[in-house]
């Protein structure tokens, strides 16, 4: 498995037999450049906001387009199996921001999970039990629009996942303001983590301790 970060909340998941787009940004909305040549069996969509759901920004591959799916369910394609959790963008029911939709991926052995723009302080224990015992997760930090650093660290505690990936937070060129990751590092106790271009990782290879990973926007 190839996991790579676009920015904002953009990620490609390469592995064997499929590769999934999630939450693909407008390049004009959010300052951030896309591969021009960006392509997959599947495009997940967390919610409909135009810095997570461009998915005309995606090409399929081997000349078919790609699945889109952004709701709540049970989804499958080249060997993928996905869940879509239905959670919340506020900390208020939706009341302010609507909904969210929460991934879970089994792909190549791996549970991976990306959170979208959760809005929740916390999981609901029926949330819990949708996602399951986590691999890999991908966690917005940059609060304003989502949750915040603490917020964040304190959803890492409800999954305690072997890898966290902190996503959506203010990087160079971001047309908008949301705070930095070193926040939520400070919070995990993982200052000083350096970047990585990308992550290629499998079941046998996780952390035997939980480790928190900060991918470079490619």
């Amino acid at each position: 498995m190839e996991i790579v970060w676009y920015g904002q909340s953009c990620i490609k998941l390469k592995g064997k037999n499929a590769t999934v787009i999630i939450d693909p940004f407008d390049p004009e909305m959010t300052g951030l450049k896309l591969p021009k040549e960006l392509s997959s069996d599947m495009v997940l969509v967390t919610h409909n906001h135009p810095d997570h759901n461009f998915k005309d920004g995606v090409a399929g591959i081997d000349g078919k387009l790609p699945m889109v799916f952004s709701e709540a369910g049970v989804y499958e394609i080249a060997g993928a199996v996905v869940t879509g959790v239905a959670s919340f963008h506020d900390d208020t029911s939706g009341s302010e921001r609507g909904v969210n939709t929460i991934f879970q991926l089994m792909i190549d052995r791996l549970n991976i999970v990306h959170l979208g723009d959760i809005g929740q302080s916390k999981l609901t224990e029926e949330q819990i039990a949708q996602i399951g015992d986590v691999d890999i997760v991908f966690i917005p930090v940059g609060s304003n629009y989502t949750i915040g650093a603490k917020a964040a660290a304190n959803i890492i505690s409800q999954l305690e996942p072997k890898i966290t990936i902190p996503i959506h937070y203010k990087i160079e060129g971001l047309k908008f303001e949301l705070e930095g990751v070193e926040g939520f590092l400070k919070e995990m106790g993982a200052e000083g983590v350096l970047p990585a271009p990308k992550l290629s990782i499998t079941k046998e290879k996780l952390p035997e301790e939980p480790q928190v990973i900060v991918l470079s926007k490619i």
